[in-house]
């Protein structure tokens, strides 16, 4: 028998990505173009909530990139994101750079889906070009 849960996954997963998606540049290495990919990305975002050594609650937000999994492909190889990999989107004239980190000890990336397909790398704007 089928599993309908992950077979309805797989195809509400093929929408987003079909209908929900932009193009952006995921970068690893600057100065090696094999490091370097276009992927197709839905954009999102995740609040934290981080305590401050004072005790206050701060809330962080990031901007979020929802990534095929089987798409991170660098230098020939399938690869998981890491922190400090950049995320590249432009938006008419301007390119908006985004570093993969998380607050505190927050990894940078987490799979959004339980059969692992969709990657959601957390991010941060360092710089507009």
């Amino acid at each position: 028998m089928a599993d309908l849960i992950q077979n309805g996954l797989a195809w509400l997963d093929g929408q987003r990505h079909a209908h929900l998606t932009q193009p952006v540049l995921y970068v690893r290495d600057e100065e090696s173009a094999s490091h370097t990919v276009e992927l197709q990305a839905t954009i999102g975002r995740t609040e934290f909530e981080q305590v401050d050594e004072l005790g206050m609650v701060r809330k962080l937000q990031s901007r979020d990139f929802l990534i095929r999994a089987a798409d991170l492909v660098l230098d020939g190889a399938l690869t998981l994101p890491r922190a400090g990999d950049r995320i590249r989107e432009t938006v008419g004239a301007q390119t908006f750079v985004y570093e993969a980190m998380a607050p505190g000890a927050e990894p940078p990336w987490r799979y959004s889906d339980p059969y692992r397909r969709a990657l959601r790398v957390h991010t941060k704007h360092v710089a507009t070009e």
